[in-house]
C-alpha cells in the first residue's frame, strides 16, 4: 500500500495518504475530492563504508516541479 502526496484544489493544502487499490482519498482539511497527485522524490537507505547506514534521496537538487535548484527557489 503506497503513500502518495496530494494537493487539494479547493483549500490549497498538501497532504499524504495511504491508498488502498484504486481508492481516491479526500482532503483531510476540507474533505474535497478535487485533488491532484504530486510527484514526490523517493529515497532509499544503503550500507556505506564500514557498514554505516546512509540515507539518500533520489532528487536532492530540486523538487521536480520546476528548474529551481531547491524547493526554496520555487516556493514548493
Amino acid at each position: 500500500m503506497p503513500i502518495y502526496e496530494y494537493h487539494c484544489e479547493q483549500c490549497g493544502k498538501n497532504f499524504e495518504a495511504l491508498v488502498f487499490g484504486s481508492d481516491t482519498p479526500g482532503c483531510p482539511s476540507c474533505n474535497s475530492q478535487k485533488i491532484n497527485k504530486l510527484m514526490s522524490a523517493c529515497g532509499f537507505m544503503s550500507k556505506g563504508e564500514g557498514g554505516r547506514t546512509v540515507k539518500t534521496a533520489a532528487a536532492d537538487s530540486s523538487c521536480g516541479g520546476c528548474s529551481a535548484s531547491s524547493c526554496a527557489g520555487c516556493g514548493h
